[in-house]
C-alpha cells in the first residue's frame, strides 16, 4: 500500500465496534444509520478519538449516532439547493462567474453533518469519462465562468494522474482564471499529500486549495507536514470550518483552531452555519449564538484569523454573510453608532464636544 495513494479506512459499524469506537449494544441502531448515510474513518481520524469521552469533538464529527435517524420538519434532502443549479451531471452553476465541478462523490471520511450526505459514498459516485467531458464542455462554452471549484466528494482521492489531467484541461480554457480544490484529505489522510499529488497541482493559472478543519486537535504534526508540502509548492491555502454544537461552539476552541491554521499559512476563509441536512439537528445552534461566538473573536485575534460567517440559504439562493454588524445608524443623518471589541459604543463622526455616547 502506498501512503501517497491509499489510507487504511474503517468502513461500517462492525469495524467501529472492533476498534472500540462504539459499544456493541448500539449495533442495530447504528446499522440503520449506516443503511441511510455512508460511514468511513481513516486511521488518522480514529487515532484522535477518545472513545472514553462521550463528548469527544472528533468522534462527534465522524462516528455515527442514533440521532441521525431523527429528521426535523425543516430538514431537507438537498439543503442548499444544488440540484436546482445542476444543468449537467457534475456541475453546479449557482453564481454567474463560477461553477462547482464534482468529478467524484467519494470521501476518505464521511462527516456526520455533511450537507451532501444523501449523495456521497453511494453507487455511481464517480463521473465516467463521457460525463466528465460533458461537464468540461459546459465550462468551455460559457465565457462568463471565471473560477472553477473542484469539490465532491473529495477530489484529492483521485489519482495524481487524474488530478493533473483536470488541472490541464481547465488551464486550457482561456476564460477560466482561477482553479480551486476543496478537500478534507490533508487533515484526515495527510500521507496522501505526497510529491505526486503536489506535482499534479502545478499550474500557471491561480490555483488554490481550501482545506476543511473544525477543531484544533485535527491540526496534528502529520497535517502540518502535509500542508507544508502544499505551501512550499507555492499553492495558496484557505480553510473552511463548520460551526458545530458540541464540537467548536466555544470561543477558545475557535481561537485555537484559527490561530493554528494561520500559523500553518492557511487563511480561514468561511465559517459555515450548519445546513439543514437530514439527521443533523444535534449539530445546529442558533444564528444569534453563532453571531455571539464570532463577535467574541473581534479584537481577540488577528484579522488573519477571522473567516466570514456565512449561511447557505435553503432552496439554492446562495451564501449570505450573517455576522452581526458593528455599525448601526446613529439617530442622525450621516451618523453611526459603532461597537468596539470591548463592547463600548462610539458615535461616528464624533460629536463636536467629544462625546462618543
Amino acid at each position: 500500500m502506498s501512503p501517497e495513494t491509499e489510507a487504511s479506512l474503517t468502513h461500517g459499524i462492525e469495524a467501529l465496534i472492533e476498534r472500540g469506537l462504539v459499544a456493541p449494544e448500539r449495533r442495530d441502531a447504528l446499522r440503520r444509520v449506516a443503511d441511510r448515510f455512508s460511514v468511513a474513518l481513516t486511521d488518522d481520524v480514529a487515532a484522535l478519538i477518545d472513545a472514553a469521552d462521550p463528548a469527544d469533538p472528533i468522534a462527534a464529527q465522524f462516528v455515527p449516532d442514533e440521532a441521525e435517524l431523527e429528521t426535523a420538519p425543516e430538514e431537507r434532502l438537498d439543503p442548499i439547493g444544488d440540484d436546482r443549479w445542476s444543468p449537467v451531471p457534475g456541475i453546479v452553476h449557482r453564481y454567474p462567474d463560477r461553477v462547482l465541478l464534482k468529478p467524484s462523490l467519494v470521501c476518505p471520511v464521511y462527516c456526520r453533518f455533511c450537507f451532501r450526505r444523501e449523495s456521497v459514498g453511494k453507487n455511481g459516485a464517480m463521473l465516467d469519462a463521457a460525463a466528465l467531458e460533458r461537464a468540461l464542455a459546459y465550462i468551455r462554452d460559457r465565457p462568463e465562468i471565471w473560477e472553477v471549484i473542484i469539490t465532491g466528494g473529495d477530489p484529492f482521492l483521485l489519482s495524481p494522474r487524474r488530478i493533473a489531467a483536470l488541472v490541464q484541461a481547465l488551464e486550457a480554457i482561456p476564460h477560466v482564471a482561477v482553479i480551486r480544490f476543496h478537500t478534507r484529505v490533508p487533515v484526515v489522510d495527510p500521507r496522501r499529500v505526497g510529491p505526486a499529488l503536489v506535482k499534479a497541482l502545478a499550474a500557471e493559472k491561480a490555483l488554490y486549495v481550501a482545506i476543511h478543519a473544525n477543531h484544533p486537535r485535527e491540526l496534528t504534526d502529520g497535517v502540518r507536514s502535509a500542508v507544508g508540502r502544499l505551501s512550499r509548492a507555492g499553492i495558496p491555502l484557505l480553510a473552511q470550518t463548520v460551526l458545530l454544537a458540541g464540537v467548536n461552539d466555544d470561543p477558545a476552541v475557535l481561537e485555537a483552531l484559527f490561530r493554528g491554521l494561520v500559523a500553518m499559512r492557511v487563511k480561514p476563509y468561511y465559517l459555515h452555519h450548519p445546513d439543514l441536512a437530514r439527521g443533523t439537528g444535534r449539530f445546529r445552534l442558533g444564528i444569534e449564538q453563532g453571531q455571539g461566538l464570532v463577535k467574541s473573536l473581534r479584537g481577540r485575534v488577528s484579522g488573519l484569523c477571522q473567516p466570514t460567517y456565512v449561511l447557505d440559504l435553503p432552496g439554492g439562493f446562495g451564501k449570505v454573510p450573517i455576522a452581526a454588524s458593528a455599525a448601526v445608524p446613529g439617530g442622525e443623518p450621516g451618523r453611526w453608532a459603532l461597537e468596539d471589541g470591548a463592547g463600548n459604543r462610539h458615535l461616528y463622526p464624533p460629536s463636536h464636544n467629544g462625546d462618543e455616547g
